[in-house]
C-alpha cells in the first residue's frame, strides 16, 4: 500500500521560507514522478512543480519559477519543495502526489494516482 505523508508547513512571514517533505511509504517511488500541489479554500487544485523519476527534470508553474524547487532523494523516498520569497498568495494547502505510470512528470492533477492529506502553508503579510 502507498501512503504520502507531508510535513513543513507552517506560519511564515512575507519574504521567508520553508520547506516541505512527502515521505512515500512501498517500493514504488523511485520509479515514478512526483508533483506538489496546492489548493486555497473555495478554489481548484493548482499545479506548482512536478520532477522525473530521476530528477533530473522538474517543471514549475509560473507563479513558483525562480522561488521555488522541487527536488527528491530515491534512496529516503522523499520528495522536496524548498520554497523561498514567500507571498501571501502562497498560502494554501500544498499536495504532494505520485503518479503511478511510468512517464514524464505532468502537469495536471490527473496524471497522479497516489496523494498525501496535505500540509497547511501561511504566510502573513
Amino acid at each position: 500500500q502507498v501512503q504520502l505523508v507531508e510535513s513543513g508547513g507552517g506560519l511564515v512571514q512575507a519574504g521567508g521560507s520553508l520547506k516541505l517533505s512527502c515521505v512515500v511509504s512501498g517500493d514504488t517511488f523511485s520509479k515514478f514522478a512526483m508533483g506538489w500541489f496546492r489548493q486555497e479554500p473555495g478554489k481548484e487544485r493548482e499545479f506548482v512543480a512536478s520532477i522525473s523519476w530521476s530528477g533530473e527534470n522538474a517543471y514549475y508553474a509560473d507563479s513558483a519559477k525562480h522561488r521555488f524547487t522541487i527536488s527528491r532523494d530515491n534512496a529516503k523516498n522523499t520528495v522536496y519543495l524548498q520554497m523561498n520569497s514567500l507571498k501571501p498568495e502562497d498560502t494554501a494547502d500544498y499536495y504532494c502526489a505520485l503518479d503511478g505510470q511510468p512517464r514524464p512528470p505532468g502537469v495536471r492533477s490527473g496524471s497522479y494516482t497516489y496523494w498525501g492529506h496535505g500540509t497547511q502553508v501561511t504566510v502573513a503579510s
